[in-house]
């Protein structure tokens, strides 16, 4: 067993007990899932040798996306597909973040606002792309994966694209490469990210209940070039089917305690941080997608 299925068979029942009234039913199914995987739950394969007949019976995974025992195999096959797809030009990573005022909110009503931040920063990146004081290409290549834990666990949605260096024009039927150094200005895409995320909290009829404040605050798009060689690609590939925390991470569980390591942005020294077990598996669950 890894040690975060350990803490969800040690804590996870009661941890039901105490949220069951106000627990969406994908954190029940993945406190089941995580749980049970690897058991007798989710079946056996036998596999026997040709040769001397041999069995082997191997107890199934889960397969829940959210199971850390379930997802090295396909972040693996993911990344060499995308690689392979790889344009060989520059590409760049842009990275929109929302600002703290509005995360409790988009944590409460997940489905709708995941569904605009992509709306709102993959049509700005497609507008002033098409910009011809920028690239002039109608039809840029890109995509994008949410990402929505901070290294304590804590809850910060973002996406992060990875974006070719340039765009292909239907009027000339050409490709047109942007500079190396820059792709189009976080600035505009910044502002116009957060238009339309707001036109898209009006259209769903959730405007009202986003905080004032949240649309007073400069809304972050950072914009870095990572070069030809796929670094954009395999930094990203751990999240498209990691969770929020690894196995590695958990230092050790004690007396109701989880303690386990991360490191501060910009930093390589390993800290620690210690969450009572219903505490941690609350931090997890949060991250859990609709």
């Amino acid at each position: 067993m890894g040690a975060v299925q350990d803490i969800f068979k040690a804590y996870g029942q009661e941890y039901i007990s105490e949220f069951s009234h106000a627990m969406p039913k994908e954190h029940r199914k993945v406190i089941h899932a995580v749980v049970n995987c690897r058991s007798a739950e989710y079946g056996l394969t036998v596999y026997t040798c040709k040769s001397c007949g041999k069995s082997h019976s191997v107890f199934r995974s889960c397969g829940n996306r959210h199971c850390p025992t379930c997802q090295n195999h396909k972040t693996r096959n993911w990344l060499d597909q995308r690689l392979e797809n790889q344009l060989p030009i520059n590409h760049f990573m842009l990275t929109f973040t929302v600002p703290e005022s509005v995360r409790f909110f988009i944590r409460s009503n997940q489905r709708a606002s995941y569904e605009a931040m992509f709306k709102a920063s993959s049509s700005s990146i497609k507008t002033l792309a098409a910009n011809e004081r920028f690239i002039g290409g109608d039809v840029p290549g890109f995509f994008g994966v949410l990402h929505t834990w901070g290294r304590q666990l804590t809850y910060h949605p973002h996406i992060h694209y990875v974006v070719p260096g340039g765009a292909f024009s239907t009027k000339e039927k050409a490709w047109r490469p942007s500079r190396p150094d820059f792709f189009v200005p976080v600035k505009a895409l910044s502002a116009m990210f957060k238009a339309r995320f707001k036109d898209e909290m009006k259209k769903a009829g959730l405007y009202q209940a986003i905080p004032p404040e949240a649309w007073e605050t400069p809304w972050n798009v950072n914009c870095s070039s990572v070069g030809k060689n796929g670094h954009g690609m395999r930094y990203l590939a751990p999240y498209v089917f990691k969770v929020a925390i690894s196995d590695s991470r958990i230092v050790r569980v004690q007396d109701h305690t989880v303690t386990f390591r991360y490191k501060k942005p910009g930093s390589e020294r390993n800290r620690t941080m210690s969450l009572d077990a219903t505490e941690f598996i609350r931090r997890f669950l949060q991250h859990v997608l609709p």
